[in-house]
């Protein structure tokens, strides 16, 4: 598996990568991920701030992650380990169902923390859809604390905890 910053020509295959993972989500009744996001105006702003990273194997992109120093309006109510100012924020991780359960997930992790230590960053945040028991296991297994609770009313009624892991 070889990571790498994202290019334009990888945009389509990302949102067919998100697309698979939300009817996979979907079928599972997981409503994380809809028709509003993560959109492809999403995918381009983070190309454009050369926050977006892709995982591929033989010229095949298999899954993404975005790793970025903006910290959405959303995060400012959570009382965080660490100051704000001084933390990576790691958003849309996605695998392709077809590829899930060898390790991509944990590579871009590893890849996200792993240049987050590299810039300097005291702390990585993130958040995941409450209703996401899978997604949550994941980030608790990798020493990351769940501080509290924000809402995307556009993407579901439910909660999303916010978790962060000190580097």
């Amino acid at each position: 598996m070889k990571i790498r910053p994202a290019k334009i020509s990888d945009l389509m295959e990302i949102m067919a990568i998100t697309q698979a993972c939300a009817r996979a989500m979907q079928a599972q009744g997981i409503f994380q991920w809809n028709g509003h996001y993560p959109d492809l105006g999403t995918f381009e702003r983070d190309l454009e701030r050369r926050e977006l990273h892709v995982s591929e194997k033989n010229g095949t992109v298999l899954g993404a992650v975005v790793v970025s120093t903006f910290m959405d309006p959303e995060y400012r109510p959570i009382t965080w380990l660490t100051p704000n100012g001084n933390s990576s924020f790691v958003h849309r991780l996605c695998v392709h169902p077809g590829h899930q359960g060898q390790g991509l997930a944990r590579g871009l992790m590893d890849f996200a923390e792993g240049l987050s230590r590299e810039r300097g960053y005291g702390s990585v945040r993130l958040d995941t859809f409450s209703q996401n028991k899978r997604n949550q296991a994941f980030y608790e297994q990798r020493g990351y604390q769940r501080l509290g609770d924000i809402h995307f009313p556009k993407q579901s009624i439910h909660p999303f905890h916010c978790y962060e892991l000190l580097l």
